[in-house]
């Protein structure tokens, strides 16, 4: 009887999956079986996770004259027991082998995303409230700034304008004394023109 090893196609459509088997060369592709060896699982992502082999049981087969076909020799010379591609096998098989995380329900993930997206925009509204309160500050600043120096200014101006005017009365003391009025000196021509006046009251006296 010659054994052959090769694949068993299991499975449905669109989502395939072998068996690696020692069959009887005789029978049918996907027949009866002696032993089943391995799997190989197309539709995994990682390479290097689709193949499992009993390493041990495929070197028995081997060893009693068994003949792989050209694919699962490619798969005996990498992931046999000692294979090119052993270790990475290994590795990516206990990967595969962890529980996967749940995915979140849609609901919570949409309420997550607006969650985020308001606590961005108060976050954003915050800033530029900072910000417009901040530029107000600095704008009273600086018009508080400009009064103070117009005011200053104006003052030097009027300190300048007094100046001269003191200047000049310290120079003159004379001007500054004050004339009887004229008003207050009583005229030589009205005592003139009161003394005819009672002069003619006597002799009207007299003469009565």
């Amino acid at each position: 009887m010659a054994v052959r090893i090769r694949m068993k196609k299991q499975g449905r459509k669109h989502r395939p999956f072998f068996r690696i088997c020692a069959v009887d060369g005789r029978n049918p592709r996907d027949g009866r079986v002696i032993e089943e060896l391995g799997t190989y699982d197309p539709m995994i992502g990682d390479v290097d996770a689709r193949t499992t082999l009993k390493g041990e049981r495929v070197q028995y087969w081997l060893s009693v004259g068994a003949q792989p076909s050209e694919k699962v020799a490619v798969l005996i010379k990498k992931y046999g027991t000692d294979g090119t591609h052993t270790e990475a096998n290994a590795s990516a098989r206990e990967k595969l082998s962890m529980p996967k995380p749940k995915p979140e329900l849609k609901e919570a993930a949409d309420v997550k995303v607006m969650a985020e997206k308001k606590a961005a925009e108060e976050k954003a509204k915050a800033e530029a409230e900072v910000a417009a309160a901040k530029a107000a500050e600095e704008e009273a600043k600086a018009a508080a700034a400009k009064e103070t120096q117009a005011a200053e200014g104006e003052a030097a101006e009027a300190a300048a304008a007094e100046a001269p005017a003191e200047q000049a009365e310290a120079a003159n003391p004379e001007e500054n004394i004050q004339t009887p009025a004229a008003e207050n000196v009583p005229s030589e021509e009205a005592a003139k023109q009161d003394t005819p006046a009672e002069e003619s009251a006597e002799e009207a006296k007299k003469e009565d």
